[in-house]
């Protein structure tokens, strides 16, 4: 039975511009910066009035497993989605599913109250809830004008 061989045409395209990358400027910013990364989940960002919602698709992935943190209106998600171990030997014919370290990083559009942020795991959905600090009103201060 021939060997399989797992295909992530993504991360070639990666390896390759890389490799051109560095042909011409040395070694890539972008291989800092995603070093270790294997996979990235989708994420979906919204907005009400009152908050932001941000939901991370992450089936198979521990909660425990999973960093949440915010530093300069930079949502910070990371963690590890582990292969499970099974005794018996398996011949795959395909095999599609990631697994390894992931981080997302979301831009936040306003400040939120950071000592009321929430998050919830249900069916494979990270959910993180950041309430909208209120807006301050602006104090308006009239001037006389001398004659």
């Amino acid at each position: 039975m021939a060997d399989l061989i797992l295909w992530r045409p993504l991360q070639e395209l990666k390896k390759e511009m890389d490799r051109i990358w560095q042909e011409f400027f040395g070694k890539s910013w972008l291989t800092e910066k995603f070093e270790g990364i294997e996979w990235v989940p989708a994420i979906d960002v919204s907005e009400t009035d009152n908050e932001i919602i941000v939901k991370v698709d992450v089936p198979g992935v521990n909660p425990e497993d999973i960093e949440i943190s915010l530093s300069d209106n930079v949502l910070v998600i990371k963690g590890e989605k582990k292969k499970e171990e099974e005794e018996k030997k398996e011949n795959f014919y395909r095999m599609e599913r990631y697994y390894g370290n992931f981080i997302r990083s979301i831009q936040l559009p306003c400040d939120v109250e950071e000592e009321k942020i929430s998050a919830t795991y249900k069916n494979g959905v990270l959910k993180v809830v950041l309430p909208k600090k209120p807006e301050e009103k602006k104090k308006v201060i009239k001037i006389n004008i001398e004659k």
